[in-house]
Protein backbone atom coordinates (compact mmCIF):
# COMPACT_ATOMS: atom_id res chain seq x y z
CA UNK A 1 0.00 0.00 0.00
CA UNK A 2 1.13 3.45 -0.76
CA UNK A 3 -0.37 6.64 0.37
CA UNK A 4 0.00 9.70 -1.93
CA UNK A 5 -1.00 13.33 -0.89
CA UNK A 6 -2.57 15.49 -3.99
CA UNK A 7 -4.71 18.40 -4.08
CA UNK A 8 -8.07 18.04 -6.92
CA UNK A 9 -9.21 20.98 -8.35
CA UNK A 10 -12.27 19.74 -9.77
CA UNK A 11 -10.58 18.03 -12.80
CA UNK A 12 -6.92 16.82 -12.35
CA UNK A 13 -5.19 15.65 -9.26
CA UNK A 14 -2.00 17.55 -8.58
CA UNK A 15 0.40 15.53 -6.09
CA UNK A 16 2.41 16.99 -3.56
CA UNK A 17 5.11 14.72 -3.96
CA UNK A 18 6.73 12.34 -6.58
CA UNK A 19 5.12 9.01 -7.15
CA UNK A 20 7.76 6.11 -7.60
CA UNK A 21 5.38 3.49 -8.25
CA UNK A 22 5.33 1.68 -11.86
CA UNK A 23 2.88 -0.12 -13.72
CA UNK A 24 -1.32 -0.06 -13.14
CA UNK A 25 -2.85 -0.03 -9.06
CA UNK A 26 -6.08 -0.45 -8.27
CA UNK A 27 -6.63 2.83 -5.97
CA UNK A 28 -8.93 4.43 -3.44
CA UNK A 29 -9.46 8.17 -3.50
CA UNK A 30 -10.03 9.69 0.10
CA UNK A 31 -11.51 13.37 -0.08
CA UNK A 32 -10.28 15.12 3.22
CA UNK A 33 -11.40 18.76 3.14
CA UNK A 34 -12.01 21.55 0.67
CA UNK A 35 -9.56 24.05 0.41
CA UNK A 36 -10.11 28.01 1.65
CA UNK A 37 -10.95 30.24 -0.46
CA UNK A 38 -8.29 32.22 -2.65
CA UNK A 39 -5.70 29.56 -2.26
CA UNK A 40 -4.00 28.26 -5.10
CA UNK A 41 -3.52 25.03 -5.97
CA UNK A 42 0.66 25.69 -6.25
CA UNK A 43 0.58 27.13 -2.70
CA UNK A 44 -0.16 23.90 -1.23
CA UNK A 45 1.77 21.79 -3.55
CA UNK A 46 5.09 23.47 -2.25
CA UNK A 47 7.39 21.96 0.48
CA UNK A 48 6.06 23.69 3.92
CA UNK A 49 8.72 24.88 6.17
CA UNK A 50 9.81 23.06 8.86
CA UNK A 51 8.51 25.58 11.00
CA UNK A 52 4.99 25.58 9.69
CA UNK A 53 5.00 21.85 10.32
CA UNK A 54 6.04 21.57 14.04
CA UNK A 55 3.27 21.83 16.07
CA UNK A 56 0.67 21.90 13.33
CA UNK A 57 -1.85 19.36 15.04
CA UNK A 58 -2.09 21.38 18.05
CA UNK A 59 -5.44 21.12 19.18
CA UNK A 60 -6.24 18.42 16.70
CA UNK A 61 -5.18 15.15 19.46
CA UNK A 62 -6.26 14.30 22.04
CA UNK A 63 -5.66 11.46 24.84
CA UNK A 64 -8.16 10.17 26.92
CA UNK A 65 -7.13 10.57 30.58
CA UNK A 66 -7.17 6.69 31.55
CA UNK A 67 -4.84 5.71 28.57
CA UNK A 68 -2.30 4.09 30.88
CA UNK A 69 -4.97 2.09 32.88
CA UNK A 70 -4.64 -1.54 32.90
CA UNK A 71 -6.95 -3.12 30.42
CA UNK A 72 -9.44 -5.09 32.55
CA UNK A 73 -9.45 -7.96 29.51
CA UNK A 74 -5.50 -8.97 30.32
CA UNK A 75 -5.60 -8.29 34.21
CA UNK A 76 -5.08 -12.24 34.73
CA UNK A 77 -1.87 -11.89 31.97
CA UNK A 78 -0.93 -8.54 34.27
CA UNK A 79 -0.42 -10.15 37.34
Amino acid sequence: MYAVNAIYDGATFKTMQPITVKGMHKVIITFLEPMPDGVEMTDHAKKRPRSEIIGCLKGKVWMADDFNRPLEELKEYME
